[in-house]
């Protein structure tokens, strides 16, 4: 499945597969550079299309390639330039290499001198310690939570868990993932502890990213599975069963290996 950067010009990304995903309203590299630098632009932004500062045009390419990850476009063990990655979504090379590098300190990829970066390749057995590692962190949260969040509280996460199934049945994995993610902040929201949020969410983001050969996994059936898993969660907390809160949170994190 290995491959390297196609050309050195070349997009990286197949080029009958489209852009491995959109960013809203970009405007050209030179209008990008010339609005840091405070200059006017003279190929005027149509009215629905404004102007984007250099730092709202990274943080864009961050969730781009974010998505594109999970989603399969950006594949494991195959190299990509920055140039090319840039001409694909209109801007700079230099937005893009610095999305690169936030996501190699995420652990998504990693620098390959002097040709770009490469999407690092994921096993079964990283996955099942992600798994984990997620479950030790988890699930004796959620069973104080289960014993000591008022039954309105647990009510209006309702929308939430909806939410995924509505994603689930769309057969998107990156739509699944974002809904996936937003669920669990929100549970583990309600312990108040924001850096418990945070490396939980970030566990769980690695957990997302796809597995070497794994192409056909995570399908449309599997996404609404795991979403219905979410509204029996929901259920269960709402009516403080903490038994069926154990089985479930284990068998969730289970279906995640």
């Amino acid at each position: 499945m290995k491959q390297g950067v196609q050309g050195s010009a070349g997009p990286g990304i197949p080029a009958t597969r489209g852009r491995p995903a959109s960013v809203p309203a970009q405007p050209s590299a030179a209008d990008v550079n010339a609005a840091a630098r405070g200059e006017h632009t003279h190929g005027e932004q149509p009215a629905d299309r404004p102007l984007i500062q250099r730092a709202s045009v990274r943080g864009q390419i961050v969730d781009a390639l974010r998505t594109a990850l999970v989603s399969g476009e950006l594949k494991p063990g195959e190299v990509y330039s920055a140039p090319a990655l840039g001409e694909r979504f209109g801007v700079s090379a230099t937005p893009v290499r610095e999305a690169m590098q936030q996501l190699a300190l995420e652990g998504a990829v990693e620098v390959v001198p002097n040709r770009g970066f490469r999407v690092v390749e994921r096993d079964a057995r990283e996955l099942a310690e992600l798994a984990e590692v997620r479950s030790l962190i988890e699930m004796p949260v959620m069973l104080r939570l289960a014993r000591t969040v008022p039954v309105e509280r647990w009510a209006e996460l309702r929308p939430l868990a909806e939410a995924t199934v509505r994603a689930a049945s769309s057969g998107c994995r990156a739509t699944y993932a974002e809904a996936d993610r937003a669920f669990h902040r929100a549970v583990l929201g309600l312990a108040g502890n924001t850096q418990l949020v945070r490396i939980a969410d970030d566990l769980h983001r690695r957990a997302q990213w796809p597995l070497i050969g794994a192409a056909g996994r995570w399908g449309r059936a599997d996404l609404i599975a795991d979403a219905a898993e979410h509204t029996a969660l929901l259920d269960a907390l709402i009516a403080g069963n903490v038994d069926v809160v154990r089985t479930l949170v284990s068998e969730h994190f289970a279906g995640a290996n």
